[in-house]
């Protein structure tokens, strides 16, 4: 079977700067896979090419078609959700209406996929008055996700989901993530610094350095590789 995202020979680039160099990787539906390496070893921009938000050569397909000139809005209406560094929530905004926007580019009621998504964070429904502004780091990152689950992605991109969160909401992330994988049977392809609990939680993980693939492996090989973990993954 075909993977359900492949990237072959990919480049990227910011103005004169090469940032991606020839990245090869593939994501099977219904798998997590890892995106790990150094600051500044190209996982941030491999999610941005998936996107359409950088200029990227080479192939990259979706479900059997190419990206190559598609933009976010078509990459999004292909079933492609990225939930950026940064969390991305559009502070002014409720925090209902945050959670609306997902569903921007799908029509008919969204009645099932509140309570759909309502399942994940029953926190929201207290809160959905309240200006996504107001809220704590931890619960903005978790709207940015619910926000992305209400498109109902055959892909969830993840970028740097635990940045500066506390250990216990950072768990909790990671649960919710692994209960959409399990449950739901979404395909994840996710950015993050902390290589333990991206190994923990994914079947399958890519080590970037200097935007190529230094090493890539099932993930739990790769958590019981004492030389991969010191040179790469910095425990």
């Amino acid at each position: 079977m075909a993977p359900l995202l492949a990237l072959r020979d990919v480049d990227a680039r910011y103005g004169p700067i090469h940032a991606l160099h020839g990245i090869t990787l593939t994501v099977d539906e219904g798998e997590i896979v890892a995106l790990l390496g150094a600051n500044g070893a190209g996982k941030t921009t491999t999610l941005r090419a998936i996107s359409g938000t950088v200029r990227r050569s080479g192939s990259l397909e979706f479900a059997g078609r190419s990206l190559g000139r598609c933009g976010p809005e078509a990459v999004a209406r292909l079933g492609i959700a990225h939930v950026p560094e940064g969390r991305g929530t559009f502070s002014e905004l409720t925090v209902w209406e945050n959670l609306r926007l997902g569903a921007y580019i799908r029509r008919g009621s969204l009645d099932a996929d509140v309570a759909r998504v309502l399942e994940y964070f029953p926190w929201i429904e207290g809160r959905r008055t309240q200006q996504a502004g107001t809220l704590s780091g931890g619960e903005q990152q978790m709207l940015a996700l619910a926000r992305a689950v209400m498109q109902r992605p055959r892909l969830l991109l993840l970028d740097e989901p635990s940045l500066g969160l506390a250990p216990l909401v950072v768990g909790e992330i990671f649960r919710i993530v692994k209960e959409l994988n399990s449950r739901e049977g979404a395909t994840v392809l996710l950015v993050e610094q902390n290589a333990r609990i991206s190994l923990a939680s994914s079947d399958r993980a890519y080590v970037l350095e200097v935007g190529r693939v230094a090493v890539d492996g099932p993930s739990a090989e790769l958590a019981a590789n004492e030389s991969i973990r010191r040179s790469y993954l910095g425990y």
